[in-house]
């Protein structure tokens, strides 16, 4: 039996969605016939460029730098929720509720959080957004790291910075629980669209019998389906995620390359 490392490990709250990707995963696996390798030792880059690489979800801007040419796109899921839809999704840029500026350009000058410098949702959509009102090539007068989205909502909720993009999905997920995480907090604005997070691959292997079974299996499962709020797994290739480049080279000529 092939052998192969297959995880899902971007989205992983509320509970019941990481569950759900889970019985969804391991479905899809039975389906190809694989036998699953335990990834646990290996960090989100070890494991997207490993040569036994099965199935993983990556985020697209490293898919265009860091990966490209290093992995295959399996497919990109459409998900069913308010701020995603059509295979694409946005950042939404929040604030405390009580944080009295309501405009994105009253927030120049102020405390920006990224979860990663490599990340789409929470810094290359967030720039894009913010490079018409930059000045002098900055829009931040400091910016924190903090390693990942729900760190960046518990940072504003706790007053350690003022605004961050928050990958839609995250926040919709969140949101539709009734999670603490998002309450006390006020959406600014959207941030373009762009798609959604892609299933990836090692190359060389069978990128559409992998998307079969991932639809196979979400239709077999209608409750995973339903928790995860995606309906299919469209195809998808790196092409498709020349967008997010294109943003990055329109934020860098309005003056803004980095936040």
């Amino acid at each position: 039996m092939p052998q192969g490392f297959a995880e899902l490990l971007m989205y992983v709250a509320p509970p019941r969605v990481q569950q759900a990707q889970e019985q969804w995963l391991r479905r899809t696996v039975e389906i190809l016939g694989v036998e699953r390798l335990d990834a646990q030792a290996l960090d989100l880059k070890a494991l997207w460029l490993s040569p036994h690489l099965l199935l993983a979800q990556t985020c697209g801007y490293p898919l265009m730098t860091e990966l490209q040419g290093k992995v295959q796109v399996v497919g990109r899921p459409v998900y069913q929720l308010p701020h995603s839809a059509d295979g694409n999704h946005c950042s939404l840029m929040v604030a405390r509720e009580d944080d009295p500026r309501q405009e994105l350009v009253e927030f120049r000058g102020s405390h920006g959080l990224l979860n990663s410098r490599d990340s789409n949702s929470g810094m290359n959509l967030f720039r894009h957004a913010l490079a018409p009102l930059q000045q002098n090539g900055v829009f931040f007068a400091d910016v924190t790291l903090t390693g990942g989205h729900r760190n960046s909502l518990a940072a504003i909720k706790a007053g350690d910075g003022d605004l961050a993009a928050i990958d839609s999905v995250t926040f919709d997920y969140l949101a539709r629980d009734g999670s603490e995480e998002v309450a006390g907090l006020k959406v600014i604005a959207r941030t373009a669209e762009g798609p959604c997070l892609p299933y990836i691959t090692r190359l060389g292997a069978d990128a559409d019998a992998i998307r079969a079974a991932m639809n196979q299996a979400l239709n077999e499962l209608p409750d995973v389906a339903h928790v995860l709020a995606i309906s299919e797994v469209l195809p998808a290739s790196e092409p498709d995620y020349q967008v997010l480049l294109d943003y990055q080279q329109q934020a860098v000529s309005l003056g803004l390359p980095l936040l």
